[in-house]
């Protein structure tokens, strides 16, 4: 029986007991989530990693919640299936949200664009009206350093330097402006569609400073493709749209930003291909050459 069968069960029936029938199965994307376009107009997410480190429903709770504020708001966002309760939905084990389906064009993002529309949610998302916990992402990869040692998918040394920027970037963070954030704001969470550019996969968001998301989608063209004209444009159009951007604290998130990819990687690729290794190897060299 394909691992998938379980977590496909969970999102049609949940789907049927809404009243809605499925009369497709696409799979989208198949790893820790499992994403199915169900009907013309309804995709579904699935978690279907049951020994991950995040179980249950907080996660697509503060997701939800988050996306629906958003979509309320007219943020370039992909907002949730407005023919479902927006749960989030648990069943067989899974738990399961569900969105509206998008269509996604070849071209790629503007750099400009990118930068305006990540000022757009965090402008929206400043009046997010529930507490979301502080620099989450940072305090979650932290404790989960004892599990990397525990089951040896990290050196010594490396999870000493990790632990190490991540404690050092707590303290440096707490004293700037938190808000709501995305949280994992990369190229991959960014489609470009017929609608326009929207923003999506809420999951990682908590209160920090807007530099965390501003580093998040500059990471990766400033320190590994030394693409600073991309950076330019990005922080230019987010300034332009009213975006304040503090340089200490930028900085501070370009390094939190390493370590916690670093931390996240062996979990989310057991078994990296060569571009993903050189990829690693940089982010770690990077993070040893800024702790000399």
């Amino acid at each position: 029986m394909p691992s998938s069968d379980l977590p496909i069960r969970a999102a049609t029936e949940t789907a049927i007991a809404h009243g809605i029938t499925p009369d497709r199965c696409d799979i989208l994307q198949d790893s820790s989530t499992l994403v199915l376009r169900l009907t013309d107009t309804l995709v579904a997410r699935v978690v279907q990693d049951q020994d991950g480190p995040r179980q249950g429903t907080e996660w697509f709770a503060r997701e939800n919640a988050i996306a629906h504020h958003l979509t309320m708001h007219g943020a370039p966002v992909i907002p949730l299936h407005p023919d479902l309760p927006p749960g989030p939905h648990e069943h067989l084990g899974y738990p399961v949200n569900f969105w509206q389906f998008v269509t996604r064009i070849e071209a790629e993002p503007e750099p400009r664009e990118i930068g305006r529309t990540l000022q757009q949610c965090h402008a929206v998302m400043r009046h997010f009206p529930e507490p979301l916990p502080k620099l989450a992402i940072i305090t979650e990869s932290l404790a989960m350093l004892k599990m990397l040692e525990e089951r040896a998918l990290l050196p010594p040394d490396i999870l000493e330097l990790l632990h190490h920027h991540l404690t050092t970037s707590l303290t440096c963070l707490e004293p700037f402006p938190h808000q709501s954030l995305h949280g994992d704001a990369h190229i991959g969470n960014l489609m470009n569609t017929t609608q326009g550019l929207l923003w999506t996969d809420w999951e990682d968001t908590f209160a920090g400073p807007v530099e965390w998301d501003v580093a998040s989608i500059i990471w990766n063209a400033k320190l590994l493709e030394g693409d600073e004209a991309t950076v330019h444009q990005i922080l230019a159009a987010y300034q332009e749209a009213g975006g304040l951007i503090h340089d200490e604290a930028l900085q501070q998130c370009l390094i939190a930003r390493a370590a916690v990819v670093t931390a996240w990687y062996p979990l989310l690729y057991p078994n990296p291909n060569e571009d993903r290794q050189t990829k690693l190897r940089q982010r770690i060299e990077w993070l040893k050459a800024i702790r000399l």
